[in-house]
């Protein structure tokens, strides 16, 4: 009985199929020619088109080559399973089943073998585009002058050669089994291969042909096994904790890889001539491939697990500790981290010197202003109009103002299109009137006037609207202040500026004092043109809106402003580069520039400890004023660039900032070798700019709280190991505690740097363990560790803030300033090293409960010491400085300074200490050391009960000593008188 063939489709049916594809080709090659056309224009608008160009032609050479290359592979094999097949086939039920559908395939089988290699090289190809970067490195990486200790190999290898080998692997291993697959099922239908019937269930052109797939197959697999033995370096090892090959790895499964590639060649020679040539049957090559799979079982897994369970594990820590040294050594190379420079800091002065009054260099540059905090702060009192904005977190950069250099909490007047009103919000308004912010708005951070930063730029242009907290003249002088590329643009927030007629129609700035408005016409020499019908239709087609065709604020001079986000713009030129997640704006030579820094990563460094940067670098600010970063695995990183994007006109400059690093160097020659600017180029004004970025030095630092220990025991036990506290006025928030900029000096410092700090405390516990920096000096990075004893009774970071919040006296007035109508905010708790001791400063911020409110400092809280024997709250900063001072000279008398307050002066030298008073002051000591006691326990409600017990016993010491002495009777609060939710505070001095 003969089968009847497949249906076949009607004409209809084919000619509406037809449309159907043809118009989703046409859409989707619309799409795309209008994607690369306009990216094109913009790449040529920033002068950067050898990026659009390069990357472009390295994807389409990819995807033509490994496309074709994998679609060769398909079809010649499954024409070649076409070509064996036998002429005659035995009569069954099996080959009448398959007659079908050699009837349908064979009047068109070179279209269906065209089809399918077509399809899967399409899909190959697709995915060896996205490989460019791969590629592009394997082309022009070089050496990186370091061997990797095992095989002697350059780190260059790893790095460049290596991951796109691997994929170059597994493209073979894909093409492979598709072939094989494929000429599989064509030798069955075509009776080459049979399930049923008599004799041989496969033809000798079959059997030469699939053998001979599998032998490929098995190679490839010895070629593996080649390269296993390198990305070995690169695994996790359990044994010691730690990337890198482990004393089981060297010892058994490297020579195991080696014995299994050579297996592998001998499995696949067997293939070829035992089932072809000798046996001409498939049982030896079957036993072959078995024996392989058994070998892989036995000496690639049984064996290195018996050295690892019976010979590692019972001596662990002396097997392992040459291949952790390995790990420490290129964890420390990879980071940057072998130049830190580690500092022993023994903290062991407790008492307040009396040089905290007159120091110059460190508590005169106490920053007070938190720039997370105080964002509202500007936005309230710069805003002027309501759709400006700040954004949630302001950044903190230096200038030298009256030959005085000091940190300065800026920020840039940008416009937030989220809060236009209804009316604000059309198309004309939205992308041609307001099109930019206007100026930089900066206050010193060490100085507060009437609980508000003292601005001294970003003034509107009307002197006589200032107020009393503002400098009488620019200080930050930019010439040209507005801000056409900054953080706050979306995606869809494209401008249209330029030349409209006789008219000006951008909104400027407000003027204050008129109450009038001054409108601007762009003259910069960013934007592309959008003059020409060809262009409006272009950029309509683009942004889907037909006002670029219809309306008149589009004309001949008209010009096109997007991808305005600054750290946007530095991505599209460089897609090879990892971003900062905190641009921050600096007027450099009279302009506002965008400074970001850009990383060169890596994540096949051999032995170096491998990092999820998302990770590592997000903590309490992380979505609020700073980019998230991609969930990105590391091994290698280095800050190679800074980018600058002019706030004007968008122009980017990309400046090498790290001249020895070889990944920014293969990446620099894979585009030209001029993409780059050379150090030397960079102008000493924007050098005077760069500020150790944040996400490397977090990288660092949490890296740093392991690999301080070099000692491979040590080490491995992992004692000295260290964490990074939690916030320390939400510590159960889980966050962890953001490092600070400050301007300061250190022990060992020659003077003042502005640094990134840091604090860490032991793992487990809440005392402090180190202060990490990050600073530059002389244009070169510095990554210092200042580490106090082991034994330390110094307090940490969230240790300090709950002994200066839960003093009794202290929490009193906190609670006059926290009511149902004003809330506490807590700044940046600042831990500074002075005068062999550490000195706390946590300023103290009161917002309203109502609408438009902003915080306002009040207070400022210190400690000095173990945290808990020196606390003030004082209303500025030199008061709690001058209540410290006198708190370690009262201590010097021989009298306990009481919690939180100025200790009383008795007119002289005090009374001795006899009978009650005596006894008081005895319970006084004694519940002070069990303070530090509990303190340095970590028992938090150990810590607590302490505190009572101390502050009862001050409390009957000063009843006893006014029993002693009525007319010299203290106080019960020696602390300065709270003042009222939302009141102002005297105006400090400059330092605060």
């Amino acid at each position: 009985m003969r089968s009847s063939p497949l249906p076949r489709m009607s004409r209809r049916g084919r000619v509406t199929i037809g449309v159907l594809i043809g118009v989703f080709v046409f859409f989707t090659l619309l799409g795309w020619g209008v994607n690369a056309w306009t990216d094109w224009l913009w790449f040529d608008e920033v002068r950067y088109t050898r990026v659009f160009t390069g990357v472009l032609a390295t994807r389409l050479l990819l995807f033509l080559l490994v496309g074709l290359g994998m679609a060769a592979v398909i079809a010649v094999n499954l024409w070649l399973a076409h070509r064996l097949r036998p002429r005659m086939r035995p009569h069954s039920v099996e080959q009448a089943t398959l007659e079908r559908y050699r009837m349908l395939l064979s009047p068109r089988l070179g279209t269906w073998i065209a089809l399918a290699s077509a399809v899967i090289g399409l899909f190959a190809g697709l995915s060896a585009q996205s490989r460019w970067s791969q590629w592009l490195l394997f082309r022009n990486g070089g050496n990186f002058g370091v061997k990797d200790p095992e095989f002697g190999v350059d780190v260059g290898f790893y790095v460049f050669q290596l991951p796109f080998l691997r994929y170059l692997l597994g493209v073979g291993f894909t093409a492979v089994v598709l072939a094989l697959l494929g000429a599989l099922a064509v030798h069955y239908i075509f009776g080459g291969v049979r399930l049923q019937g008599v004799g041989d269930r496969m033809t000798n052109g079959a059997r030469a042909h699939l053998s001979t797939l599998v032998a490929v197959f098995v190679l490839l697999k010895a070629i593996a096994y080649v390269l296993d033995r390198r990305a070995m370096l690169l695994e996790y090892n359990e044994g010691a904790k730690l990337y890198g090959a482990g004393y089981a790895d060297v010892n058994a499964l490297l020579p195991a890889k080696e014995i299994l590639a050579y297996i592998s060649i001998v499995v696949a020679i067997a293939i070829i001539v035992f089932s072809n040539a000798v046996m001409r049957n498939l049982v030896w090559p079957g036993i072959a491939l078995a024996l392989l799979g058994v070998s892989a079982v036995a000496i690639g897994g049984i064996y290195p697990w018996a050295v690892q369970t019976f010979e590692v594990k019972p001596s662990a820590r002396d097997k392992e500790a040459p291949y952790i040294q390995r790990s420490i050594e290129a964890t420390r190379a990879a980071y940057g981290l072998s130049g830190a420079k580690s500092t022993g800091y023994a903290a062991s002065n407790l008492t307040p010197p009396a040089s905290l009054a007159t120091d110059t260099s460190v508590v005169s540059n106490v920053r007070l202003l938190d720039p997370q905090l105080v964002s509202e702060t500007y936005t309230q009192l710069q805003q002027v109009r309501g759709f400006y904005d700040f954004g949630p977190k302001l950044d903190i950069d230096r200038y030298t103002v009256g030959g005085k250099t000091a940190d300065y909490v800026v920020g840039v007047r940008e416009i937030n299109y989220t809060e236009l009103t209804t009316q604000q919000n059309n198309w004309i308004n939205r992308h041609t009137v307001y099109t930019h912010g206007y100026g930089l708005v900066g206050a010193p951070a060490n100085q507060v006037c009437s609980g508000q930063p003292y601005f001294v730029s970003g003034f509107l242009g009307d002197e006589t609207a200032k107020e009393s907290c503002a400098s009488p003249s620019e200080q930050i002088p930019a010439q040209q202040p507005r801000i056409y590329y900054g953080e706050r643009m979306e995606a869809d927030d494209y401008a249209i500026v330029g030349q409209t007629g006789d008219r000006n129609v951008e909104f400027d700035r407000p003027t204050p004092s008129t109450g009038g408005e001054q409108y601007y016409t762009y003259t910069g020499e960013g934007g592309v043109e959008i003059g020409s019908f060809s262009r409006r239709l272009l950029y309509a087609i683009k942004e889907q809106e037909s006002n670029f065709l219809l309306s008149e604020a589009v004309n001949k001079d008209s010009k096109l402003l997007y991808v305005r986000n600054p750290r946007d713009r530095v991505e599209k030129v460089a897609p090879f580069l990892t971003l900062d997640g905190d641009p921050y704006p600096a007027v450099v030579d009279g302009r506002i520039q965008w400074i970001v820094d850009g990383y060169t990563t890596a994540s096949t460094y051999p032995y170096a400890e491998r990092v999820n940067l998302q990770a590592e670098t997000t903590d309490e600010l992380t979505g609020r004023g700073t980019f998230q970063l991609a969930r990105e695995n590391v091994n290698y990183i280095r800050n190679s660039v800074k980018a600058t994007v002019d706030a004007y006109d968008g122009t980017v400059r990309l400046y090498q900032f790290d001249d020895a690093d070889p990944v920014l160097k293969a990446w620099n020659k894979a585009f030209g070798g001029d993409l780059v600017l050379p150090k030397s180029a960079i102008p000493p004004e924007l050098a005077e700019h760069f500020r150790y970025p944040a996400d490397l030095f977090k990288v660092q630092r949490n890296l740093l709280t392991k690999f301080h220990v070099t000692d491979p025991g040590d080490f491995y036990s992992g004692q000295d190991f260290w964490q990074v506290p939690n916030v320390p006025d939400a510590p159960d928030s889980g966050q962890k505690q953001p490092p600070y900029y400050l301007f300061t000096q250190f022990p060992g410092q020659e003077g003042p740097r502005f640094q990134l700090t840091s604090a860490v405390t032991p793992n487990g516990r809440q005392n402090l363990a180190a202060l990490i920096s990050g600073s530059y000096v002389d244009g070169q990075p510095k990554l210092e560790v200042l580490e106090l004893p082991d034994q330390t009774r110094t307090a940490g970071p969230v240790q300090v803030h709950q002994q200066m919040t839960n003093n009794g006296d202290i929490r009193q007035q906190l609670n006059l300033l926290s009511s149902n109508q004003a809330q506490v905010q807590y700044g940046n708790l600042l831990s500074l090293p002075f005068a062999d001791g550490m000195l706390y400063v946590e300023p103290v911020y009161v917002k309203l409960n109502q609408q438009d409110a902003f915080p306002s400092l009040q207070k400022v809280l210190l400690s000095y010491g173990d945290g808990a024997s020196y606390v003030a709250l004082a209303p500025n900063l030199t008061d709690g400085i001058k209540q410290l001072v006198e708190q370690g000279k009262r201590t010097g008398q021989g009298a306990p300074p009481p919690p939180g307050g100025t200790p009383p002066s008795t007119g002289g030298t005090p009374p001795a200490l006899t009978g009650a008073l005596a006894d008081a002051a005895a319970k006084v000591q004694s519940a002070i050391a069990e303070v530090k006691a509990a303190q340095a326990s970590g028992d938090f409600e150990r810590y607590g009960q302490a505190l009572k017990t101390l502050d009862e016993a001050m409390t009957a010491f000063q009843e006893a000593q006014a029993a002693a002495n009525p007319s010299a009777a203290p106080s019960p609060s020696g602390s300065p008188s709270a003042s009222p939710p939302g009141s102002a505070s005297p105006a400090p001095s400059p330092n605060g």
